[in-house]
């Protein structure tokens, strides 16, 4: 493992995109995490306009509910675009500079490529929840006027819900890195299928022209960012009726890991069959 891990971060020092795409997604992260709130705010405002009765302003920053908001704003689709992106460039990089060629002539098994590229994505998504979960106890403590360890700790299950979301999305980048094996194409299609290909199936999915159905909510990446759904804000429930989340559930984090699993399968299949 400590062999694998060697020859990734070797390879990683020399690539300067991924430094820069991951301090442009953490930059995003830390604006749009500290900007949320206003602009939850300034919607408020828009839809008090057309009502007689003004909702009260919101906030998110609280104890214990802060570690579902952020957790919310910090796995919304368009986020996490970026660490996927970095994951890309490191999957078909490997076919560019046929480096993942050189790898199994020095002795590496595709089994054990395939497992480094995992122990890249695991470190990765480690480091950033620890990152997002020391920077959510500051952003709570520094909003939250009476402060017990029982009520910092209540929803801090919503930091594994980053993780697994972190994790599973970046599995499904390696797999569409390790099929299309070329950069610009792979980026293409992820982005296309993850922002625009599969929003526009969703909605269509659930609207009146399609017969009554649930299909669109186990669509590849839905799954993946429904596993915090909705943040913890009152006037959600208030205003559109939405039956907020509690915690964590189970089948919510079950059937995107599955998708995952899924996809590991047919990469490690596809690598024994194709030629390198």
């Amino acid at each position: 493992m400590k062999r694998l891990l060697q020859i990734e971060f070797r390879k990683i020092l020399t690539y300067r995109i991924f430094w820069i795409l991951t301090g442009l997604y953490f930059l995003f992260l830390v604006l749009g995490l500290l900007m949320a709130e206003f602009m939850i705010n300034n919607m408020v405002n828009d839809i008090n306009r057309r009502l007689p009765i003004p909702i009260p302003h919101v906030a998110i920053y609280f104890f214990p509910w802060v570690w579902q908001n952020i957790t919310f704003f910090a796995t919304i689709r368009y986020v996490l675009i970026f660490p996927a992106i970095v994951i890309i460039i490191l999957i078909t990089n490997e076919f560019t500079y046929k480096t993942i060629r050189q790898n199994v002539i020095n002795g590496l098994s595709k089994g054990e490529i395939l497992v480094s590229k995992l122990m890249i994505i695991f470190l990765f998504s480690f480091v950033m929840t620890v990152l997002l979960a020391i920077g959510t106890l500051i952003i709570g403590i520094a909003n939250t006027s009476e402060i017990t360890a029982g009520l910092i700790f209540d929803k801090s299950i919503f930091i594994l819900g980053f993780f697994m979301t972190m994790l599973t999305f970046q599995v499904f980048a390696l797999f569409c890195g390790f099929l299309l094996r070329n950069t610009g194409l792979s980026i293409a299609i992820f982005t296309l299928y993850s922002l625009i290909i599969e929003p526009i199936v969703y909605y269509f999915l659930k609207s009146p022209l399609v017969f009554e159905n649930n299909i669109s909510k186990y669509l590849p990446v839905n799954t993946v960012i429904s596993i915090t759904e909705y943040p913890a804000i009152p006037v959600l429930k208030q205003v559109m009726g939405l039956h907020l989340q509690d915690s964590l559930t189970l089948s919510g984090c079950l059937i995107p890991a599955g998708y995952a699993i899924l996809m590991l399968g047919i990469v490690y299949w596809v690598m024994v069959k194709r030629d390198l």
